[in-house]
């Protein structure tokens, strides 16, 4: 059974790389003041930091239901048998909920995947169904095995400003203002649900070191025993120079000397969330093949 690896740009994988990689990705929209924009299509990262940093209003939005069944018509087309699809985890957008509704007018063949993950996690879960869809993994095993391992990751964030935090409703605003007096740059985290508090530091470096600390317990205790050959740790950010993204990445890579350590900008819509000048850190188990 030939079987296609969809996802969303939440993925942190676009669309041109999915081709390359034989990976369809949907692009998730924006909204920039009232006009609808496609990420890499329309808009790309640098024009949304712009954006922000002249405080125009902008935010994220699912991807329309025309918009899911024209790839998934148009992977079809291309002669697949089967779907799996990765969206965004289900705890952080309804995107994965309306996907799944829609996938019951396809009597089995697309295969709604929920495995908790976004951003590198989630774009190393795809990596994972491409190996075994080639392998010959069927789309249903694909599911199965993506959804067992969902909560095989980490994902620890800091943000530079709270400006977006504060509009989105997470911290409220009197807390905002307190915070950017004080320099306090929360570290927030993403265990496979909800994006939740870990702590409160002083200053962007201290922030970093929480993160690696984070990760290295992370490693120690709840990855413990996994050989380092399926560890993937990853680097993300809202960085405008590539030196900043370059220095965030080279850092968490002195740390972890034995790992190929990447970066990928986070996507548009997680950036709306997120402001300019936030960085990430992110380990995955990967899948035995």
């Amino acid at each position: 059974m030939k079987t296609a690896v969809v996802t969303d740009t939440n993925s942190g994988i676009t669309v041109e790389a999915g081709k390359k990689l034989g990976i369809y990705v949907l692009p998730m929209p924006v909204i920039v003041e009232d006009s609808c924009y496609l990420e890499g299509e329309d808009i790309t990262n640098a024009e949304l930091y712009g954006a922000m940093k002249n405080h125009r209003e902008v935010s994220s939005s699912q991807p329309s239901p025309g918009s899911i069944l024209s790839l998934w018509n148009a992977v079809f087309k291309d002669g697949f048998e089967n779907i799996v699809y990765i969206p965004m985890s289900s705890s952080l957008s309804g995107s994965c909920e309306n996907a799944m509704q829609l996938s019951a007018d396809y009597q089995g063949r697309v295969h709604v995947v929920d495995n908790h993950r976004i951003s590198v996690t989630l774009m190393e879960s795809v990596y994972d169904a491409k190996g075994l869809a080639d392998s010959g993994h069927s789309a249903k095993e694909i599911k199965t095995m993506l959804e067992d391992s969902a909560y095989d990751a980490s994902i620890y964030l800091s943000v530079n400003s709270l400006e977006y935090l504060k509009k989105s409703g997470r911290i409220t605003a009197s807390a905002a203002a307190i915070a950017g007096i004080l320099n306090i740059k929360p570290v927030l985290t993403i265990q496979g649900d909800k994006l939740d508090l870990f702590a409160k530091v002083r200053g962007i470096k201290q922030s970093e070191r929480k993160m690696i600390e984070a990760l290295k317990q992370d490693i120690a205790s709840r990855f413990a025993g996994i050989p380092a050959g399926r560890l993937r740790i990853a680097t993300a950010g809202t960085f405008e120079k590539e030196e900043e993204a370059e220095a965030w990445r080279g850092l968490v890579q002195s740390e972890f000397p034995h790992a190929s350590v990447y970066y990928v900008p986070l996507s548009c819509s997680i950036a709306c969330h997120v402001g300019v000048g936030a960085l990430g850190i992110g380990v995955s188990i990967l899948l035995a093949q």
